[in-house]
């Protein structure tokens, strides 16, 4: 948990320096971290983690995190054009 946590401050980081878009992957790189410690850990370790079932929590965790690495990735890094 302190590790996404971790992963989550560097995002903020990037945000606050006007780095959105490597904010958002490396937000989205959280989700999928998360992810994946839901599904590799016991239920009793995961802590704020655990929500739902474990195979909901990973499939929303690993399409949230897919989605908006995705969506950062495919924007042109230039702006328009």
């Amino acid at each position: 948990m302190a590790t996404v946590l971790a992963i989550i401050l560097v995002a903020l980081i990037f945000v606050l320096s006007d780095r959105w878009r490597r904010g958002a992957i490396v937000f989205g790189s959280a989700a999928l971290v998360g992810g994946f410690f839901r599904l590799l850990l016991p239920t009793a370790q995961v802590g704020l983690l655990a929500v739902r079932g474990k195979r909901f929590d990973v499939a929303a965790m690993f399409a949230v995190g897919a989605a908006i690495v995705w969506l950062a990735a495919s924007i042109d890094p230039l702006g328009t054009g």
